[in-house]
């Protein structure tokens, strides 16, 4: 299983020296990938956690911590895909793949919240059937000029579109998503499945089962799919996996693993204590350094 590491992108710990070294270190000690999320907005009145207050762009970032790396991978988890046009999305992952030296794992999910969709001028309605035309369209702007697609949400004129991604024909592209049929059709149609922040790490063999039959229905082999898990480390008292001490996290690995986890990734934008607006970003970076550390894959 390989072990990724979060990127700093949400509260007062996110700066660019922050990102600097965060990538470099976890480069330094082997990590096989860094991480970004989506946040576009939080709704006055909203009870979301506070450490949405405040995110960088997912894209932006990956492209910051490409110039200052050379080898670890570079995911997205997530981009929500109906927020922007195809061709958009498709020049901007094509443009990090390419500078990246073809690094990019393309994570994306179909969005969760009202208020996004409207500042995004985008229907929430019917978001599974658009998210299937949508990732048609992404593979076929990455694929051979001519261009051309249409469908009944998304059209593309004949054209030429370059450049063309360095990882063909396409960088990896994984879904997240947690309803059966979303399962299902992320082993029909990607390459893989990222966890949510707020799905149990003890509790994952069932989605990723049901991703494996939906790959399995469409005559796929579920063996070729990556199963990524958002491994969200807060710290407090040990109550579930990935809490506790850095021991009992690193114990929990194996555990991952045997549910059929291919990568785990390191995420402490979620702990209130590193990722809040109004956290200390000096403390939060020796966390940081304490975790990257402890959860070497060389270790």
């Amino acid at each position: 299983m390989d072990i990724g590491f979060a990127l700093p992108v949400s509260g007062a710990w996110a700066t660019p020296a922050n990102i600097a070294a965060v990538a470099r270190r976890a480069e330094e000690l082997g990590y096989a990938s860094l991480w970004t999320f989506q946040r576009l907005l939080v709704p006055e009145g909203s009870r979301l956690p506070p450490v949405y207050a405040s995110v960088l762009d997912p894209v932006v970032a990956l492209g910051f911590a490409a110039a200052v790396t050379e080898r670890v991978r570079l995911g997205t988890a997530v981009v929500n895909l109906p927020f922007v046009a195809p061709v958009l999305l498709a020049k901007q992952m094509v443009t990090l793949d390419v500078l990246s030296g073809g690094r990019l794992d393309v994570g994306l999910g179909l969005g969760w919240q009202p208020e996004e969709f409207e500042a995004s001028g985008t229907p929430m309605e019917r978001r599974g059937a658009r998210a299937e035309e949508y990732l048609a369209c992404l593979l076929a702007l990455w694929g051979p000029d001519p261009v051309e697609f249409e469908g009944e949400f998304y059209r593309v004129p004949r054209a030429s579109v370059q450049p063309k991604p360095v990882q063909r024909p396409a960088p990896p592209v994984l879904l997240g998503a947690s309803a059966p049929s979303a399962l299902a059709r992320i082993g029909r149609l990607a390459d893989g499945w990222i966890s949510s922040s707020r799905a149990d790490p003890a509790d994952l063999a069932d989605p990723i089962e049901r991703v494996r039959a939906g790959a399995r229905a469409a005559g796929r082999d579920p063996d070729r799919l990556r199963f990524v898990c958002r491994g969200v480390l807060r710290e407090a008292p040990r109550t579930i996996p990935l809490t506790g001490s850095l021991e009992e996290v690193r114990a929990d690995l194996p555990e991952l693993a045997a549910q059929g986890i291919t990568e785990v990734f390191v995420d402490l934008n979620f702990d209130p204590t590193v990722g809040h607006p109004d956290a200390d970003p000096v403390a939060s970076m020796r966390r940081a350094h304490a975790v990257l550390e402890a959860l070497a894959p060389a270790s």
